[in-house]
């Protein structure tokens, strides 16, 4: 028997017989049922399969030697890191404790909302001022989300000053400021660190593709009156500053630990503590 080299590894060699002997045991089987035609036939490969196996162990084994990957080519050893690990802590009364143990109050999601939504006001009113030379060009592309006249209007019209585009405007970029504000205060403590980066980046980016797309395939008109440039800049000046309000709020513990009694806002006796 050839032993391998330093370059190669010794495996059995590939054979054929095995599935000749499950061949063989499977006519066998079904000759229970058919002719016993089928059994003898079976049973005769089921035999030479059978010593053909044994051959190809006895009296020498059959091996095949696969060539290794070089030295130089192979992945180099893992290296360990050492870093510090926080434990989780038992909740009260020994319950199993749940991810996030402590949320944001919906107050400041509400704050955060309509102060970023002041903050995405500004930067929309400087873009108005410098490139379009109108303070009212934003709040009427804002407002084409519920006026469809505003939607096809001009550029004359949507540089001049209309107070039904203003109200509406202004009604629904403040209800999407406070939402958008809620969802931040509600997703924010799930979410790794860095919440500056998930609030201020990633999620309006994520936003404003998603805007772009359903804009691109419902209202093409309308995609193409937003200069998509500033609108991520205003939405990452929201991100910013509503991910600031929401994150320094102070927070508020999780009610998983409590009895189903209180969670319902129900009154229980609270039964003394006999423990010493």
């Amino acid at each position: 028997m050839n032993k391998p080299g330093p370059d190669s590894h010794a495996l059995p060699a590939p054979t054929a017989w095995p599935m000749v002997v499950a061949l063989g045991l499977t006519l066998v089987g079904a000759a229970l049922v058919t002719h016993a035609a089928v059994g003898i036939v079976g049973l005769a490969l089921s035999l030479v399969g059978g010593v053909g196996w044994w051959y190809q162990v006895l009296p020498e084994e059959q091996l095949e030697h696969v060539p290794l990957v070089p030295i130089a080519e192979r992945a180099k050893p893992v290296a360990r890191a050492f870093a510090a690990v926080e434990y989780l802590q038992l909740g009260e009364a020994g319950h199993r404790v749940r991810l996030p143990v402590e949320v944001q109050p919906l107050s400041a999601g509400i704050k955060g909302g309509l102060v970023g939504g002041v903050a995405m006001a500004v930067v929309a009113l400087v873009y108005g001022v410098l490139l379009q030379r109108s303070p009212w060009y934003p709040i009427n592309v804002l407002s084409a989300v519920a006026m469809p006249s505003m939607a096809q209007a001009d550029l004359a019209q949507l540089r001049a000053f209309n107070a039904t585009a203003l109200v509406l405007g202004i009604v629904a970029h403040g209800i999407v400021s406070v939402l958008v504000g809620l969802l931040y205060a509600a997703i924010l403590p799930m979410l790794p660190r860095r919440h500056t980066l998930w609030g201020g980046l990633i999620a309006p980016l994520l936003w404003t593709g998603f805007l772009w797309a359903l804009l691109a395939l419902r209202n093409p008109v309308l995609a193409a009156r937003i200069e998509w440039s500033w609108f991520v800049v205003s939405q990452i000046a929201f991100g910013l500053v509503a991910g600031f309000v929401v994150a320094r709020a102070t927070p508020m513990a999780t009610m998983q630990t409590w009895p189903l009694q209180m969670r319902a806002g129900m009154h229980v006796p609270i039964e003394p503590d006999t423990r010493r």
